[in-house]
């Protein structure tokens, strides 16, 4: 008599799995376990040969000398930003995941890259989320310069269908869109479930492994501007790229985890009615271009990934006409404002009653952890504050500590070569920060030690 299957609960949210069911999972979710039957073990001599995430079939343990060293092959894709950050081009036969919020430009940027990829290999744009009219419309409306013979398109959920055609038509680019609308057969659930969207990037992976196919797969995020799905996706795939929304037309591609490169590179991109444009010199987006002094604007430099990049900081005060003064910023974090002006009426003995603004021009997002612009938001403070002007030429900057002091900042020398580069004539770092090599940039390098000395300095 043949035994029975066995059975098991899994949670269609975190993809727990328990022996029975029971009305609420240990991640809090209820009612979000499914049944499923689990397949009867297989000894070790008829079992068959199961790809891993990097395609091998096995073959043994090996000793480090017998392994074959073969370099990783990159082309570059044409799309300037995302070569950086792909760390020198895309890496053949590698699998991608792009993610962020809707709107910030994942389809249009691949829908670009499909096509340039397509005047030199077969390639294929899978979409499971709207119609090929949709995207031969797009695709029209963004003027993009494809090869009609090599470009493909599908609109399909299935994965083994998906699979099936990309060895049909010998596709060697492919773009998924996106990982939570396609399902697989070999496992349960609706689209976009743990186990769903596990199975399926596994079977991707292993189909373009085996195959050297290059892959994208775009990905969902949750309200946490977060990849949605298990972590187990991340681990899959080789590289996981993030699209950041900034206020205006402004995109950041970041790479959160490469495998055949660094993660510390940031690409900056333009959103316009071509697509996703490349920007070549980002700091010329963050400053304002205005060439005439006005109180109140800063300049500084700062750090995105391993690039370096000036933006100008604005500053606004006014008399308030209520009985608390407004405190507003764009770009900025309020809790790091309300700490620096803490810190002027401590130290300075500046008194704020007054209606202040912030912003970042462009429409850039500074991040919480970067201080280096401290010295800088307090000089455009004092600027309106106090009506005098800080020229255009001068560059800031610097982190303020609690007791007035102006404390050193990671990557001095590369902020200052920077600003230097883009004719800037006097850079005010902080004291620990100066280094000889700044003699030759062809700007005067004037260190500080605390925000009195730059006070005086400036004044």
């Amino acid at each position: 008599m043949a035994k029975a299957p066995k059975m098991a609960f899994v949670c269609d949210d975190c993809g727990m799995d328990y022996p029975r069911w029971q009305g609420q999972c240990r991640c809090g979710a209820w009612n979000t376990l499914v049944e499923v039957r689990l397949s009867a073990a297989k000894t070790s001599a008829s079992r068959p040969a199961v790809l891993g995430y990097a395609g091998a079939a096995g073959g043994g343990a090996k000793k480090l000398n017998e392994v074959e060293s073969v370099e990783a092959e990159k082309r570059l894709t044409g799309i300037g930003e995302l070569d950086r950050v792909l760390s020198g081009g895309l890496t053949t036969g590698s699998v991608n995941i792009i993610s962020g919020d809707p709107g910030a430009g994942k389809t249009t940027l691949l829908s670009d890259l499909v096509a340039r990829m397509s005047q030199s290999t077969a390639s294929l744009y899978c979409t499971a989320e709207e119609s090929l009219s949709q995207f031969k419309n797009r695709v029209n409306r963004l003027k993009l310069n494809y090869n009609e013979d090599n470009l493909y398109l599908l609109s399909e959920t299935s994965v083994e269908s998906i699979i099936e055609e990309l060895e049909a038509k010998q596709i060697k680019f492919a773009v998924i869109d996106s990982i939570q609308a396609v399902v697989t057969d070999n496992a349960n659930g609706s689209p976009g479930s743990p186990s769903q969207v596990k199975t399926a990037a596994q079977a991707f992976t292993q189909y373009c492994k085996k195959n050297n196919v290059t892959m994208f797969i775009i990905a969902h995020v949750n309200k946490n501007n977060e990849i949605a799905g298990p972590q187990t996706l991340v681990h899959i795939v080789d590289s996981l790229l993030h699209i950041d929304t900034n206020d205006g037309q402004i995109r950041t591609l970041r790479a959160n985890k490469n495998r055949f490169g660094d993660v510390d590179t940031v690409g900056i991109f333009r959103m316009s009615e071509r697509g996703m444009v490349s920007v070549d010199n980002p700091s010329e987006i963050f400053l304002s271009g205005s060439t005439t002094d006005s109180p109140g604007s800063t300049i500084t430099c700062i750090r995105k990934g391993n690039r370096n990049l000036l933006l100008e900081i604005q500053c606004l005060t006014t008399e308030t006409e209520s009985e608390f003064p407004q405190r507003v910023c764009v770009g900025l974090n309020m809790n790091r404002i309300k700490m620096l002006t803490g810190i002027l009426r401590k130290h300075t003995k500046t008194k704020i009653f007054h209606d202040t603004f912030f912003n970042i021009v462009g429409g850039l997002k500074i991040d919480e952890s970067e201080t280096c612009i401290d010295l800088a938001l307090v000089t455009a403070l004092l600027s309106s504050l106090n009506d005098f002007v800080v020229p255009r030429t001068t560059c800031i900057m610097g982190e303020l500590s609690l007791n007035g002091d102006v404390r050193p900042i990671d990557s001095g020398v590369p902020r200052v070569k920077e600003a230097a580069q883009h004719g800037f004539t006097e850079i005010f770092i902080p004291f620990r920060n100066y280094h000889k090599s700044m003699e030759g940039l062809g700007a005067k390098i004037t260190p500080v030690k605390t925000i009195h000395e730059l006070l005086e300095l400036i004044n």
